[in-house]
């Protein structure tokens, strides 16, 4: 088993990881941690997947420079890999019609005219001091492809301006932490539901006690990933269903 971890938030003193399990090309699950820094939170993510894995056995605590066993003490050991952001799969989504539901709503309709924020993309990039080749290459690390024109998402655009908007003045786009990518997020999502053996009404009653929303399509990137932190929770028992 390998585990592949990325960066998926930063912010002064607070970092979170979302570090996925993978066997043979196909995903086992993932999990996000919190820390002060990305190795604490790394450390956490790895914690609580492997407590997701093997609900039943004492899982120790990754430390830096150490990966954490298995439950398996015959299992094969899993392995780390710092992944780039853009070659990380996205986390399977759990769509079989028989499982339960996620709590959705109809996705808002994107705008037709998104020049607003197209211009203040460009007031982003100017107040960083970026130019045409920074930009190219903070793109290529955050979406897989060097060019603005690609982004055809009107949530990636979102992502993308909401990202900037975080940085600071100087930052170096080939180290600056990608932003949240909200379809991996999703995916995430549904598989967590999935696990909990959650229908529609239960899930959407969870959210509306932390949220006070009724659809997950209401969340903003950085929400929808404390909703999944949550759901861990109740599935590896940190937190109460109800």
């Amino acid at each position: 088993m390998q585990l592949q971890s990325q960066l998926v938030h930063a912010e002064p003193g607070h970092r979170v990881v979302l570090v996925s399990a993978w066997q043979q090309g196909a995903c086992l699950g993932s999990a996000v941690g919190e820390g002060s820094n990305a190795e604490a939170a790394e450390d956490r993510a790895i914690e609580r997947l492997l407590r997701r894995l093997s609900p039943n056995a004492e899982v120790p605590i990754a430390t830096e420079g150490t990966t954490a066993a298995t439950a398996d003490p015959s299992a094969e050991p899993p392995t780390r890999s710092q992944a780039p952001p853009h070659s990380v799969s996205p986390e399977p989504s759990v769509k079989d019609p028989s499982s339960p539901s996620a709590p959705e709503a109809e996705p808002p309709t994107d705008p037709e005219d998104w020049s607003d924020e197209l211009t203040e993309v460009e007031l982003q990039l100017k107040r960083l001091g970026w130019g045409r080749e920074q930009e190219a290459t903070y793109l290529a690390r955050a979406f897989g492809h060097p060019s603005r024109s690609r982004l055809i998402r009107y949530a990636d655009l979102l992502a993308y301006r909401n990202a900037l908007r975080q940085l600071a003045e100087g930052s170096d786009p080939a180290l600056v932490p990608p932003p949240l990518r909200r379809p991996e997020l999703l995916g995430q999502c549904d598989q967590l539901l999935g696990q909990l053996q959650w229908g529609a009404s239960q899930g959407r009653e969870f959210l509306e006690k932390h949220f006070a929303l009724a659809s997950r399509q209401q969340l903003s990137d950085e929400q929808l990933l404390q909703f999944n932190m949550l759901l861990e929770g109740v599935l590896i028992g940190e937190l109460p269903v109800r």
